[in-house]
């Protein structure tokens, strides 16, 4: 059962305004607030809206709950836009479990992440049959660390396609933790900076070349390293079975 006039969080997608679901496009909308990551959320999205309308860049938790609390108390329709997809570095358990003690209901939306649009705009398939069937989404541990099991040489050992967000400013020593893991030095890597936006740059190379490209390029944060096979440009080492004219399944006879 669906509570009455939830709070919602909604994925605003990568940077493309047009890459905004339907649903979220329809909330915004109809919201009477909306708080949204100033940061990242293209101003296209929240420009014109009649809602009062919040950038959640300077405030920290308790102001953002307490913006969406005090406006879902006095009966609005309330939207928290996040970057890309919420599920994916969008800090949003925590407001959640805030809401929870309030007692405040809220519904997710999802939206594109940058990690697909990175695939998109790459023109990938992050998965491919006999190359990679497993996709790894993860960052470098700095400023906030990664739990123990998770670090990228130990993560590389498993040889699938990898996206590593927010750690661009790291690429040399995420290039040295790649290899370490076991990533060949001809391993194809790409990094999309500011992926779907106007200014949106792509550097490919190698895990032996692309730290010194994306210096030369001045890359230095907002930007997605794409690793693997997946990211080649080698010819296929297998077909999917799914449109192979020798394989039968439910919807078509071999």
């Amino acid at each position: 059962m669906v509570a009455e006039n939830p709070i919602h969080f909604v994925g605003a997608g990568p940077g493309d305004p047009e890459l905004i679901t339907v649903k979220g496009r329809r909330l915004l909308a109809e919201a009477e607030l909306v708080v949204y990551a100033g940061s990242l959320v293209p101003k296209a999205l929240v420009e014109g809206l009649a809602a009062e309308v919040h950038d959640s860049a300077p405030l920290h938790l308790d102001e953002i709950v307490g913006l969406m609390a005090d406006a879902w108390r006095e009966g609005k329709k309330v939207v928290r836009l996040h970057t890309g997809d919420p599920a994916i570095y969008g800090a949003i358990r925590e407001q959640m479990e805030a809401l929870d003690k309030l007692v405040i209901p809220y519904q997710v939306v999802p939206g594109v992440s940058s990690a697909t649009a990175t695939a998109a705009a790459l023109k990938a398939e992050l998965t491919l049959p006999e190359v990679s069937q497993t996709v790894i989404i993860t960052r470098r541990a700095g400023r906030t660390p990664v739990p123990e099991g998770e670090d990228l040489p130990g993560l590389a050992r498993h040889q699938a396609t990898m996206l590593i967000l927010l750690s661009v400013g790291m690429i040399e020593a995420v290039g040295a933790d790649l290899r370490e893991g076991g990533y060949p030095p001809e391993t194809p890597v790409a990094v999309v900076e500011k992926v779907s936006w106007p200014e949106e740059r792509i550097i490919t190379g190698t895990l032996a070349d692309i730290a010194q490209k994306v210096a030369v390029a001045g890359i230095t944060k907002t930007a997605i390293i794409a690793v693997g096979e997946a990211f080649g440009r080698s010819a296929l080492a297998a077909v999917s079975k799914l449109y192979d004219k020798d394989f039968a399944h439910g919807c078509r006879e071999a």
